[in-house]
């Protein structure tokens, strides 16, 4: 063999030795690269029902823990202040209003008491729109849905949407010390029955419980246990619901996953806070206005605790405005991924790693329905500090309020800035055209003494459970009859869509 064809030999040996060790290392390397993620989404939990947050008749030391060892958000929005909509926006990265399903599925039947008809809403996330699961399967992850879905029925599944595993379960049990009453411990049970048979590739576990969301019930035993708390019930289901995610982490630390798991505790909507169903008080988001179904801070603030030990912070508060239409972008940046495009809200990985703000700071919400709990077909918008509120049955009547300055949102300023409110409303129209959302249509059979007697004669969003007087607690009674009756019937029968 001649001197150069020897060289010739080496070289290509040692550039095949460097291919295979250089291959190896990113097989090798791969899975330690991508964290792992543990996603729990409750559901109706308020932004201040945690001991972290304030609460102190709640007793939630594991959720508390994780608070200690991640970081605890203020600021946290959820993308409509209602289930199912919030749910689609988390998962697709879409704002609800673009998809056409702005309430909880299947809706609510139209009364005589609403100046407007809800629009034909969707009954499922179209399989056309890209779901988290999607996203992580392509970036090499096994991927499970465990508990409440609420986006889709049958063909429009977490299975259809790309979830390799999925277990249902049921969205209440008979209270007892290894169930809770929401099926909590039971989820846990198949979260960690996941975690065991995946421990050794990257992982997306979507645990989405049915906690604390009505009906609701707890044993004696755990009642009495809270006997103190502002609704004693309620309490000892969050105290349930804590110890379960206490066990999954336990299982965590017991794989020896906790230090490349990314862990996100948070909430759907905001707690409610008026009577509903059998329980003739739930909880209250105090300072916050008002409640789950409302465009009020108490309906759009969730609580919001992350962690992922080594490289997030550990035991620091976040004011930071975040939305949780952002999730997708901002675990796929977080997991070393692209950020897709068409996304409605852009990564806050930079918020989480402390090293600066999201580039945009302007929230937009879209809510064009009558529900349950008292709200009316609205829109909304933050911009820095100022909120803004249009009521689309009272456009005359906008609201403004300056958080910095009144969290509670007692103070209405529009009178006051009328450029101000003239700008925010062209924001918030020219977004709805830009997605195309739907509106509302004049209610040919409107009623207007039954209209007054549910949003003029009572407020709902004004009701403060916390402070309310023996009268008031008494009138909110009344207005709930009330509205009972206006909303019997098939829930849906008007606003369901045909499925396409």
């Amino acid at each position: 063999m001649t001197f150069l064809a020897n060289c010739s030999r080496i070289l290509r040996t040692a550039a095949t030795s460097m291919a295979l060790l250089i291959g190896g290392a990113a097989i090798h390397a791969a899975p330690s690269d991508r964290p792992n993620i543990v996603f729990i989404l409750c559901d109706d939990l308020g932004i201040n029902d945690l001991h972290c947050y304030g609460r102190q008749d709640h007793q939630t030391p594991h959720l508390d823990q994780l608070a200690r060892e991640g970081m605890r958000f203020t600021n946290a929005y959820c993308a409509q202040p209602i289930c199912s909509p919030s749910r689609a926006g988390l998962l697709t990265g879409k704002t609800p209003a673009r998809l056409h399903l702005t309430t909880y599925l299947p809706g609510r039947a139209n009364s005589p008491a609403q100046k407007l008809l809800h629009p034909i809403i969707r009954q499922e996330v179209d399989l056309s729109e890209k779901s988290m699961a999607r996203y992580f399967k392509e970036a090499g992850y096994v991927t499970a849905a465990i508990g409440k879905w609420h986006i889709g029925g049958k063909g429009y599944g977490p299975a259809e949407h790309g979830f390799d595993a999925v277990r249902g379960g049921p969205n209440n049990t008979k209270p007892s010390a290894t169930e809770g009453s929401k099926g909590e411990f039971g989820l846990t049970r198949s979260a960690e029955q996941f975690l065991e048979e995946h421990r050794s590739q990257p992982f997306l576990l979507y645990l989405a419980h049915y906690t604390p969301h009505i009906p609701y019930a707890a044993t004696p035993e755990q009642t009495a246990a809270h006997r103190d708390a502002f609704e004693p019930v309620y309490a000892a289901v969050i105290s349930s619901m804590d110890k379960a995610v206490g066990q999954l982490l336990a299982k965590l630390d017991a794989l020896h996953l906790r230090e490349n798991t990314i862990v996100v505790f948070t909430s759907d909507n905001g707690g409610l806070h008026v009577p509903e169903g059998v329980h003739h008080r739930v909880t209250h988001n105090t300072p916050y206005r008002a409640g789950k179904g409302y465009l009020y801070e108490g309906g759009l603030r969730i609580p919001l605790i992350v962690r992922w030990p080594g490289h997030l912070a550990a035991g620091v508060t976040v004011d930071t405005p975040i939305i949780n239409t952002g999730w997708i972008p901002t675990l796929l940046e977080l997991a070393g991924q692209p950020t897709p495009p068409g996304l409605d809200a852009g990564s806050f990985a930079s918020v989480l790693k402390g090293s600066g703000t999201p580039p945009d700071q302007t929230f937009l919400w879209h809510f064009p329905h009558y529900n349950n709990q008292g709200g009316r077909p609205g829109g909304a918008v933050r911009e820095g500090n100022w909120k803004f509120i249009e009521y689309y049955d009272a456009p005359a009547a906008p609201e403004l309020y300056l958080l910095s300055d009144d969290i509670a949102e007692k103070k209405n300023l529009a009178a006051r800035y009328p450029e101000r409110v003239a700008a925010m409303r062209r924001t918030l129209a020219d977004w709805r055209t830009a997605i195309a959302a739907q509106s509302n249509k004049p209610n040919p059979d409107f009623d207007p003494v039954r209209y007054k007697e549910l949003y003029i004669d009572f407020d709902p969003s004004r009701f403060d459970p916390l402070h309310a007087t023996s009268s008031e607690w008494a009138a909110v009674q009344v207005w709930r009859s009330k509205m009972n009756a206006a909303v019997q019937g098939k829930a849906g029968a008007k606003s369901q869509s045909p499925r396409r």
